[in-house]
């Protein structure tokens, strides 16, 4: 705006009807800034709106199209050789394991695809809890037989039990501001090892960034599983991809999307593994995706201390949704960009691993880019 009237101030626009030299052949042409406006004063009102409105339409997809392109960038290179198994796997499996629909066939197919994997841990579905963190003896009537089984069928793989239920905000759901729902959690854990899991594997959602509850819960239950020998693992919620976007998301839904980075490393700190649950990510192409899986590896890498399990998790399943593309969030895409997140942290550290989730919905495409792209195995046992 400034450059065009300044323009034609200097264009002497009240003069044009008098007597005036003849311009130079090689004159130079008029400022550019007012040949712009002169045509933006040519064009019809309905044209100039129409231009005004895509400006103002366009201006929110720039920072979009910032993020697109970053994550796109973290997607690139090539990862390291070294970005491979540490044996130090998992995988998600539904209740049917511990119900009574699936038994010794149903294993034995699952054995052969995990053996020369790096699976090391099975989280089997064993609850819900209540809703006031109790837990039914008969949600899980065949857990000593599957522990049994998968000792024979893969020895050194660890059977823990996965608890879950919805954490109440206002609604349904367990109230873990509450002293005797905490407490109620903690003995189902030692219920469950009684049973004969050799681990607790806890899948409560949603837990809001820095909840103290959540802390205080998985430190007396840390405790609990410390005594008794056995792993206490968590499924992690996402870390910030921006900074404090976790409190953006908070006061717009009820179901939180991320943690801060800072919060993910308190919760780290009181367990022995933490899988991150990254799916479900609205992506829209394998290579945004892949990128975003990449940013959140090194996240969560940065804030996990040694010494603890870090499993970044794989989308085992297919869906169509707002929040799920199928065709973009792939075992493939994550893997890659799990490989290349562990090559620009620390392509050495031990432990570190990925996590399938889900054995009933995975399919053969799935197993195969796990067994090929992580475990350097060919397919055939897919």
């Amino acid at each position: 705006m400034e450059v065009g009237a300044h323009a034609a101030a200097e264009g002497g626009v009240g003069d044009a009807g008098r007597d005036a030299p003849a311009a130079e052949p090689d004159a130079p042409s008029p400022p550019r800034g007012g040949r712009l406006r002169r045509r933006w004063r040519s064009w019809s009102r309905r044209r100039r709106i129409t231009v005004i409105l895509l400006i103002l339409v366009s201006l929110p997809l720039l920072p979009v199209g910032a993020a697109a392109l970053a994550l796109r960038l973290e997607y690139a290179g090539d990862p390291s050789d070294q970005a491979r198994t540490r044996g130090r796997d998992a995988i998600w499996l539904g209740h049917a394991w511990v119900d009574g629909r699936k038994g010794a066939a149903e294993l034995a197919t699952l054995a052969q695809r995990l053996r020369g994997t790096g699976i090391h841990d099975l989280y089997v579905h064993a609850g819900p809890l209540e809703h006031d963190g109790t837990l039914p003896p008969s949600a899980h009537p065949g857990a000593r037989q599957l522990v049994d089984a998968v000792h024979r069928e893969l020895p050194g793989v660890r059977v823990q039990a996965w608890l879950g239920d919805i954490v109440s905000h206002g609604g349904p759901g367990l109230r873990l501001e509450r002293p005797p729902v905490r407490a109620a959690i903690t003995a189902s854990a030692a219920q469950i090892l009684d049973a004969g899991f050799e681990g607790v594997h806890l899948d409560l959602e949603p837990v809001w960034s820095g909840n103290e509850d959540f802390l205080n819960l998985l430190t007396a239950t840390h405790a609990l599983t410390r005594a008794r020998g056995a792993p206490l693992s968590v499924a992690a919620a996402q870390i910030d991809p921006l900074p404090s976007l976790h409190s953006v998301f908070q006061a717009l839904r009820d179901h939180p999307k991320w943690w801060s980075q800072r919060y993910f490393g308190q919760v780290a700190r009181r367990v022995d593994q933490i899988a991150v649950m990254s799916y479900d990510t609205a992506m829209p192409l394998e290579s945004l995706y892949g990128g975003y899986v990449a940013q959140q590896t090194e996240l969560a890498l940065e804030a996990t201390p040694a010494g603890v399990d870090l499993l970044m998790g794989l989308p085992a399943y297919y869906a169509n949704s707002w929040g799920h593309r199928g065709s973009a969030e792939t075992v493939a895409a994550a893997v890659r960009g799990v490989r290349l997140g562990l090559t620009r942290h620390d392509p050495r550290r031990p432990d570190f691993g990925v996590a399938l989730y889900v054995d009933f919905a995975a399919t053969d495409t799935d197993w195969a880019s796990y067994r090929r792209d992580w475990c350097r195995l060919d397919d055939r046992a897919g």
